[in-house]
This record gives structure tokens, sequence and C-alpha cells, in this order.
């Protein structure tokens, strides 16, 4: 017995390697699903739980919460896009942002 590791992926077919990648690279991205779901969550909570201060904090969650939105407006709808692009133009222009 040796204390080197044996890298078992250079004994495998190609199509074991490129299905063992896959196999990988699938778990990777559900765990960063995972972790992106646990951190959107955590920022809901904190939006629902804290009140703002200001009108500016106002304007991030309404931020926030715009993007929701319109992240679930079929593409053809140019006018409710439009509408909530205009809004965050006018959160920029009053609120001083560049």
């Amino acid at each position: 017995m040796t204390d080197v590791p044996v890298d078992l992926d250079k004994h495998r077919g190609m199509a074991a390697q490129k299905a063992t990648d896959l196999r990988r690279a699938l778990a990777e991205v559900e765990s960063n699903v995972r972790q992106l779901r646990e951190r959107e969550a955590d920022l809901e909570n904190r939006l629902m739980t804290v009140p703002a201060a200001s009108w500016a904090e106002a304007a991030v969650k309404a931020r926030y919460l715009l993007n929701l939105y319109a992240a679930s407006l079929p593409a053809e709808d140019t006018r409710h896009r439009a509408l909530v692009t205009a809004l965050f133009d006018d959160f920029a222009r009053l609120g001083g942002d560049s």
C-alpha cells in the first residue's frame, strides 16, 4: 500500500470521464442555486422585517421588488418593461444617483 492516492479518472474511458465531469458540474450548479436561494430568502426576510429609515432605503426595497416583477414579464410586454425602466430612471434622478 502507498500513501499516494490513485487518480481513478485516468483509468476510465473518455465517455466515463465526460459523464463524471457532467455530474460534478451539475452538482456544483445545484449547490450554487441552493446557496443563491438561501441568500435571497435571507435578503427578503430582512427587507420585510427591517423598516426603511429613509426614502432612499424604501427605494432600494422597491427596486428589488420591481426587478422581480420585471423578470416575470414576457419579452413582448414592452409597455410594462418601459414603465419599470422609467421608474428606475425616476429613482436615480430623485435619489441623486449618477
